[in-house]
Parts: C-alpha cells; sequence; structure tokens
C-alpha cells in the first residue's frame, strides 16, 4: 500500500492559482493538473460524497448542504452522522483490499459515526444556559482531549461566521500531522476551508482576496513538504471554483407573494412552517430545491420561477435525472441560478419580522444556507464594544444574543453551486504521479477510484 493524504482546498481553481500562490505554482509544474467536473449542486456535501463514494446523489442520497426531512417536515443543513451517506465509502472498498488498511478523517464532512479509524470533525457544546462553546468531536473519543491539549482549542469561531480567517485551517493542518504521527494512517483526509470565506464575502477580486491565496499557500507548503518528506503520496483538489455575483434571488418570498408560503408568529417575529407549506425553496447557494406539497401545483411552480429573472434553469423529474439529483431527498423542483445570482433564503417580507436567528451565526436554525453570517452588520455603531459586552454576558453565565448579522444580501460578492461554464473555474485534482491521471478533465464519480489506484496501484 502507498500511503496518500487528499488535501481538500476549499474553492481551488485554475483561476486563483497564479502569482498569489507561488508555492502551489511551482508545484504542479512537477505533476498532472486536471479540472473536475462538477457536481450539482457544486457544494461541500454534496461533492465530497460523490468523491468518496463514486456515486452521484442520485445514488449517495446528498443533494445539498442540506434538504427537507419530510418525514420530519424539517430543514435540516450541516447534520454530522455518516449514516446519511447512502452508499459505500473509500475506506470500506480499501479495507477489503487490504484489512490492514487505516484512514484518518480530519474534517471531511458527514464524520461522524462512520468506521473511519480516525475522525475529527467541528462539534460546538452547547450548555443549557443557550451558551455555544468552541469544542470539536472525535473518534476514538480521547483523540479529541489529547489534540486540545497540544493545540489549544479548537478555534470555531473562526472556522465560520464574521471572524472567520485563517486560524482554523492552521489547526486542522495541525492536528493532520499530530494524528499522523500518532496513529500514521494509510490514508489521510484533510479539509483546508480558508478560501471560503473572502472568496464569497468579496468575489474574485485579487486586490482582496490575494492575502488569503498566499495564507493558504503556506499552509499547503507546510503539509506537503511534511508528507513529501516522508514519501506520502499527495493528492490536492477541491470541491468547487468560486465566482462573482451580485444579484441575490429572494425565492421564498416570490413563493410567498403568490400564496404558497405560510409562516407562523413566534412573539411577533414570522418563522418559515414548512409542513404547512404549498411550496418552499430550501436555498443552498446557486441551487434552490423547491418542495411542492401538491402534484397539481408543479407546474405553476415551474413557470413562475421559470420567468424569474436570475433562474437558469429549472428541473423537473426528467431535469434532475439528466444531473444526477432523481433522489427522494430532492426537491419536487430544482432551480439553479444563473453565474451572476444566488438564492438566500429570506421568507419574511418585511425585515422587522425577521426571525431573531436571521441577525445571528446559527447554520442549523436557518431553513437554509446563509453566506451573510460572514458579515457583522455596517450599521451598528461601535460594533466591538456591543460584541465584548455580549461576551462578558456570556463569560458570566448569562443568555445573550449575538445579533450581530446583516439583512444586507448584496454583501455577498461570490457564490457556487451552479456549474460553471469556464473550466478555469472548476475544482482541480492535482498529483505528483503523472501517470495516475491522463485526461484534462475527469468526473467526480472517477476520483474514488484515482485515490484508490493511488493507494494500491
Amino acid at each position: 500500500m502507498k500511503k496518500t493524504v487528499v488535501i481538500d482546498v476549499v474553492a481551488l481553481s485554475s483561476r486563483v492559482i497564479g502569482e498569489y500562490t507561488p508555492f502551489l505554482q511551482q508545484w504542479i509544474t512537477k505533476g498532472k493538473k486536471a479540472s473536475i467536473e462538477p457536481v450539482l449542486p457544486a457544494v461541500t456535501c454534496s461533492a465530497q460524497s460523490v468523491y468518496l463514494t463514486g456515486k452521484w446523489p442520485s445514488e449517495n442520497g446528498i443533494v445539498g448542504n442540506g434538504w427537507y426531512f419530510r418525514d420530519e417536515c424539517e430543514v435540516k443543513f450541516w447534520r454530522q452522522s455518516n449514516h446519511l451517506v447512502q452508499s459505500e465509502k473509500i475506506w470500506d472498498e480499501a479495507k477489503k483490499t487490504n484489512p490492514d488498511f487505516t484512514v484518518a478523517n480530519m474534517f471531511w464532512w458527514y464524520n461522524m459515526y462512520s468506521n473511519a479509524d480516525y475522525q475529527v470533525t467541528p462539534r460546538p457544546l452547547y450548555p443549557a444556559d443557550g451558551r455555544k462553546l468552541p469544542d470539536c468531536h472525535s473518534h476514538p473519543m480521547e483523540l479529541r482531549d489529547r489534540l486540545q491539549n497540544e493545540l489549544g482549542q479548537f478555534p470555531l469561531f473562526s472556522f465560520w461566521g464574521p471572524n472567520a480567517n485563517i486560524s482554523s485551517t492552521k489547526w486542522i493542518a495541525e492536528a493532520s500531522k499530530k494524528v499522523d504521527q500518532w496513529y500514521n494512517p494509510t490514508l489521510t483526509l484533510i479539509y483546508l476551508p480558508h478560501l471560503d470565506y473572502n472568496l464569497q464575502r468579496c468575489g474574485i477580486d485579487f486586490t482582496k482576496i490575494g492575502k488569503d491565496l498566499q495564507e493558504i499557500d503556506e499552509v499547503c507548503k507546510d503539509l506537503i513538504t511534511y508528507y513529501e518528506n516522508q514519501g506520502t503520496e499527495v493528492i490536492l483538489l477541491s470541491e468547487y471554483g468560486i465566482t462573482s455575483v451580485h444579484n441575490p434571488i429572494h425565492i421564498n418570498r416570490i413563493l410567498r407573494e403568490k400564496g404558497y408560503i405560510i409562516v407562523k408568529d413566534e412573539l411577533g417575529l414570522e418563522t418559515l412552517d414548512a409542513g404547512t407549506c404549498k411550496a418552499f425553496a430550501v436555498a443552498d447557494h446557486q441551487l434552490a430545491h423547491i418542495y411542492v406539497k401538491d402534484k397539481k401545483d408543479i407546474p405553476t411552480v415551474k413557470k413562475l420561477l421559470e420567468q424569474t429573472p436570475g433562474i437558469e434553469l429549472v428541473l423537473d423529474e426528467a431535469g434532475k435525472k439528466q444531473y444526477h439529483l432523481d433522489h427522494e431527498r430532492a426537491g419536487e423542483l430544482v432551480a439553479v441560478a444563473d453565474k451572476d445570482s444566488w438564492f438566500t433564503y429570506y421568507f419574511w417580507l418585511n425585515d422587522s419580522k425577521a426571525p431573531d436567528y436571521a441577525r445571528c451565526v446559527d447554520i442549523h436554525r436557518k431553513p437554509g444556507y446563509d453566506p451573510v453570517e460572514m458579515f457583522a452588520d455596517p450599521k451598528i455603531r461601535f460594533l466591538k464594544a456591543k460584541v465584548g459586552m455580549k461576551i462578558l454576558k456570556k463569560m458570566l453565565g448569562f443568555r445573550y444574543l449575538m445579533d450581530i448579522i446583516p439583512l444586507e444580501a448584496s454583501l455577498v460578492k461570490g457564490s457556487h453551486g451552479a456549474i460553471p461554464a469556464d473550466r478555469l473555474d472548476h475544482p482541480v485534482f492535482i498529483i505528483q504521479n503523472k501517470d495516475l491521471i491522463q485526461q484534462e478533465s475527469l468526473s467526480p464519480v472517477s476520483v474514488k477510484a484515482l485515490i484508490l489506484k493511488s493507494i494500491f496501484g
């Protein structure tokens, strides 16, 4: 077996590899780079699941970062149980080939409760007093404590939110090296999220994202040098490329204005009551699953969305099959935004009625993905003082609401999820072993087999 590490550099594309990534640019010239045809949706959970199973979302069931759980009548994002992935994973096949094979999953998604040998993933603590505390989950369980004793507490608040920065990516990289030293796994899967942040905040603007590219280049240099010094095969890949956008589509507001959305009044604020809605959208970057209760309404809803500026495709059953999204978890319809647009989850018509979680970082309560969580509201005066007071309440054990997120979708300048027309914006697959890949463009379902080929020849 050839020891192999797969480093997932989120949002890395040929378009952003260049003067700000000198190490990667040089490393690529010594090996082979191919683009990967994006999965639809080109989002983290779907892409990773296709890579690790070799199966499309129609088979593995991961139709997005979240979906409508029909049996519970609830929208749920960022679930963590590996049991949600309905196809065999790469480590299952590898263990059949050689029982001595071991794998470490360092922050790839659906990390919990699999049969991977070593697992580490973000997992905050939620005490009964309402606080949210940084932490992670691991298998074996004592690995969590060992890592945090060595490296400090996992920096959750730099992993996502207005303070998202390189700290969490560096922590994951250092933790990966520790796990390698302690357990020497055959395959290590490493997730480096750093580019996801400012590329969504700023779009492809090198005057603003150049520093982020330099930072991820340094982390990659450190990791690749570490692994190559011990003879490990390094595969560098990404899940999607981010492109610039300027047009947020409030798809649920469009449905609400036509009478399809039902909201519930909760203490004077509105929440989406998905179970009673005639139709609603689960927004996930540039893709939205539209769940329609009565099949008779599907043609009318489809026509409404097709007439909406910024929506490029509306997939029905035939369309979903064409894009490998024909799974029971998918919506009756699937909307795909054009290259300049993306979908918000907003369902309220008046910001004074927005639910309290709308102004917070709350990835599990929101019925859709919200990239605006990466911004602090520019309208808040004395922001640092306000945040400081809330943190003081937290330290004293009082309940608090970190309601500093704006409701301005126009702040977002980059997105992903649709399939970009230009291959420069596709995800990449890079390896030093030039014999492993012959094509210039790879199917995403071939990634699993290529990793296995690297390990077993």
